[in-house]
């Protein structure tokens, strides 16, 4: 990697856009108040993108039937309060 760009706040401030591009396209940029370094601005490192649905399922068209009424009263806890 190259050396850093040294910038000052005022700059930074003004430009700091086009800064962001830099840092984007992988420079390193370091904000300086007068002489004196006060942060640098790298990129960030982006976790690899995770790709959903890699899994293929097929469900039965029974699947949506309605419930039985005890099926139903199970879930419900209705059951408990007939013992």
């Amino acid at each position: 990697m190259d050396a850093a760009r040294l910038v000052k706040v005022q700059e930074a401030k003004t430009h700091l856009s086009s800064l962001l591009a830099k840092v984007e396209a992988g420079e390193e940029i370091v904000i300086a108040r007068g002489d004196h370094a006060i942060a640098r601005l790298v990129p960030i490192n982006r976790p690899t993108r995770r790709i959903l649905g890699g899994l293929r399922v097929s469900v039965p068209d029974e699947f949506f039937d309605p419930l039985p009424d005890d099926e139903i009263a199970a879930w419900e806890g209705s059951l408990d309060e007939d013992l």
